[in-house]
């Protein structure tokens, strides 16, 4: 249980720290869009997947309040996603693109799946990698393309 609060602690005060540091001042606003329409998405997902008992969150914040992690669905994901969308290669070729997703998606599936095994912050029930997988690559793909639209780029 040390492990896990030390990770959710970390994530909860280092994710603002990286985003006020790392995210130039003129990007603020498109990261804060990128992260404020990835919380919506993986919020909700987070919410339904726990409910229906497909993962499970056995050390997370605010236990009695729901089943999803807080830390993960409200924090982390949205603040990678600002990343994600602030540092996305515009200029670049399609395959360099394709590559960005891929990759962005692989990279956290495999942190997902060393804290599934490692902590008790996540346990997979009716869970797999793959579908962690996919979702990631779809919630990228759509905040990405409102992200566009929002900015009409």
């Amino acid at each position: 249980m040390f492990l896990e609060e030390i990770i959710l602690y970390s994530v909860t005060i280092g994710f603002p720290f990286l985003f006020w540091k790392f995210i130039p001042i003129n990007k603020r606003r498109h990261a804060q869009v990128a992260f404020l329409s990835k919380q919506f998405l993986t919020w909700i997902s987070g919410l339904v997947v726990a409910s229906l008992g497909l993962i499970e969150y056995p050390v997370r914040f605010f236990p009695a309040v729901n089943r999803a992690s807080f830390t993960f669905e409200f924090l982390a994901y949205p603040v990678i996603c600002a990343f994600f969308n602030v540092y996305y290669p515009e200029n670049k070729s399609k395959l360099v693109k394709i590559a960005y997703f891929l990759s962005c998606s692989s990279a956290l599936t495999a942190i997902e799946l060393i804290l599934e095994r490692y902590t008790q912050l996540i346990k997979y029930i009716y869970w797999s990698g793959y579908l962690t997988w996919v979702t990631l690559l779809l919630t990228l793909y759509i905040s990405r393309m409102y992200y566009r639209w929002f900015f009409k780029i």
